[in-house]
């Protein structure tokens, strides 16, 4: 989702609601494009993150304290030097521009009283952090951009500041109708593009929320809801459906100029994880509202946001070693799998073989030298067969010939029958740690993994490296009931949890023949209620790969009925008696515990 100018919007209003007279106290600047800003209000002290990041330019107020350098780089030092003990006027937007402008009162070291705007400009690759004084002169910016890097504006100390027009489009917060269906309905392209293509600070989710909002269908060309193809003339449905849309386009417009914002990040479940992948300063109703989390406040959302994004991003990237490990073995197995398949599958002949000796050795007279085979009676079926022989050899060395195959070939079957079990077990094994690596959200959890990959032989501990702690423990939830119920995240979990942490009349769940967690349902000698149950074995379809189906079949029997055989892989259990229910991966309604 982009930083768009709704969501400037909310961040400048809640800005203003808390920040308006308050006073500088202190300025950091933690990375070479951030600051962060301490004020000073009746109300508390509050920390303003100011980024223009290239890939991420934010402006929140933030809870976490980045330690800054020991030695404050230039521009922080100019910042302090005008703005420190300062008094915040007023916070602003122009328009619906991706700029927010902090207007600062102070007095210089002549006593006199100035005004500055520090200005933030939240503006992708151009993204720029820049202090400006009354005559609209750029004091300093914390990066400087001249003639050779931009044709359009210089960003220099000295040099006059102004925003750059942006190209083709206008302000939304002004717009009349009949100019709103001029730009949209004569774009040869997507409704949606027409729109965040046609006005300032709207991006492509808001069109498309729009477009939904007015019942239209947002990749329909634009221009096919105006003209005919045959004439050219306008659609007699053409004012109504430029009428629906605008009204959701100037309903969305008169939220963002009253304050009404109503901020929620939308959420998807993808190969184990819980992402955010959209988030809006107003209501997405295009997406489920089961999928929606709403919040209080612009920059809990925003801080929220970018540390789960950045979260899912750091767990994957620091799994990604272990990942290509499993995946190289699990692909290596498979096709020795398939390949030991199909020699099975060769096997399945050396009946006929035995048999063929035999009725060789029985019939092996009737046989004329230089036959190519011999027709005889099958004794075990009386049946008659066609004996193929080879005319260089007589019927006892052909028949010898077929039962060297025979045994050949059951030996390579009773062969084959051992390892085509012990590779399937590796199989198992594998895309059970590929579940693990998927529901992994600590560098904790990954540690684990790892000992358990070294143990099976897949990793070899580099020389004179310890064993490492263990920190990482079960997820532990309580049932809607009140009932304690823990996950293990990996197979070391799972067979602790089953054969330490349960007793012999808890109960445990599983997903039916797929890799996933051991679940166990503490009873502590109570009777368990239905929903209990069923929110045990939502756990047991969330944490497997059926997650990302949405709802998986549940195996569930007393924890005294679950046996481990000896020798078997970690998390490998065997049971004869058990229930089964269909369930769903939604697991919103249970509360997680920290433990």
């Amino acid at each position: 989702m982009a930083f768009d100018g709704i969501t400037v919007a909310a961040v400048v209003k809640e800005c203003n609601d808390l920040l308006t007279g308050g006073r500088v106290y202190k300025i950091a600047q933690p990375e070479s494009d951030a600051i962060t800003m301490t004020v000073k209000q009746t109300s508390g002290t509050y920390r303003l993150l100011l980024s223009a990041d290239p890939s991420l330019p934010l402006c929140y107020f933030a809870d976490d304290r980045t330690p800054s350098p020991l030695t404050a780089p230039g521009f922080c030092m100019l910042l302090r030097k005008h703005l420190q003990n300062g008094r915040i006027t007023r916070i602003t937007q122009p328009g619906l521009e991706r700029v927010i402008q902090i207007g600062i009162e102070h007095y210089d070291e002549m006593g006199d009283l100035r005004h500055k705007k520090l200005t933030l400009e939240l503006m992708g690759k151009h993204s720029n952090l820049i202090l400006v004084d009354e005559e609209e002169t750029i004091v300093d910016s914390i990066k400087h951009i001249s003639a050779f890097v931009s044709s359009v504006r210089e960003v220099l100390p000295g040099k006059p500041y102004f925003i750059p027009e942006t190209t083709g489009k206008c302000d939304p917060l002004t717009v009349s109708p009949e100019e709103f269906a001029a730009r949209v309905f004569e774009k040869a392209t997507p409704v949606y593009k027409a729109i965040y293509s046609s006005f300032t600070g709207i991006s492509p989710v808001i069109a498309q929320e729009l477009c939904y909002r007015a019942g239209l269908d947002s990749d329909r060309s634009a221009l096919s809801y105006r003209l005919k193809e045959d004439d050219g003339s306008l659609l007699p449905d053409y004012a109504e459906t430029a009428g629906k849309l605008y009204t959701a386009f100037r309903f969305l417009m008169d939220q963002v100029q009253t304050g009404d914002f109503a901020p929620a990040i939308v959420y998807e479940h993808r190969d184990g994880y819980k992402k955010p992948v959209e988030f809006a300063a107003v209501p997405l109703t295009m997406y489920n509202m089961d999928a929606t989390a709403p919040y209080e406040s612009i920059s809990d959302l925003l801080q929220t946001f970018y540390a789960q994004k950045n979260a899912i991003t750091r767990i994957r990237q620091k799994s990604a070693d272990l990942r290509h490990i499993v995946q190289t073995a699990l692909e290596r197995d498979i096709k020795k799998y398939d390949l030991q398949q199909k020699q099975m599958e060769d096997t399945q002949k050396r009946d006929d073989y035995r048999i063929y000796g035999e009725l060789l050795h029985t019939y092996g007279y009737q046989a004329s030298p230089g036959d190519t085979s011999l027709t005889a009676t099958n004794y075990y079926n009386g049946e008659e067969v066609v004996i193929p022989l080879d005319p260089t050899l007589t019927a006892s060395e052909n028949a010898k010939k077929y039962f060297d195959k025979y045994g050949k070939m059951k030996r390579t079957y009773e062969a084959l029958s051992t390892l085509t079990l012990e590779v399937k077990a590796q199989i198992d094994h594998l895309e059970s740690i590929a579940t693990a690596l998927d529901i992994a959200e600590k560098e904790e959890d990954l540690t684990q993994i790892r000992e358990e990959l070294i143990a099976c032989g897949y990793i070899r501990r580099k020389g004179g490296a310890k064993k490492v702690k263990i920190t990482s423990k079960p997820y532990h939830y309580l049932s809607q009931d009140g009932f304690h119920i823990y996950v293990g995240k990996n197979n070391f979990q799972n067979d602790e949890l089953t054969f330490k942490v349960a007793t012999g009349n808890d109960w445990w769940f599983h997903a039916k023949k797929i890799p996933g967690s051991h679940v166990i349902l503490k009873t502590e000698g109570k009777e368990v209620p239905d929903r209990a149950f069923e929110d045990a074995a939502r756990l047991a379809a969330h944490y497997s790969k059926a997650s990302a189906v949405g709802k998986a079949e549940i195996d569930y029997l007393q924890k005294k009925n679950v046996k481990k055989p000896a020798g078997a892989k970690p998390g490998f259990v065997v049971y004869y008696t058990n229930f089964s229910m269909v369930m769903d991966t939604d697991i919103s309604m249970l509360t997680q515990l920290e433990d």
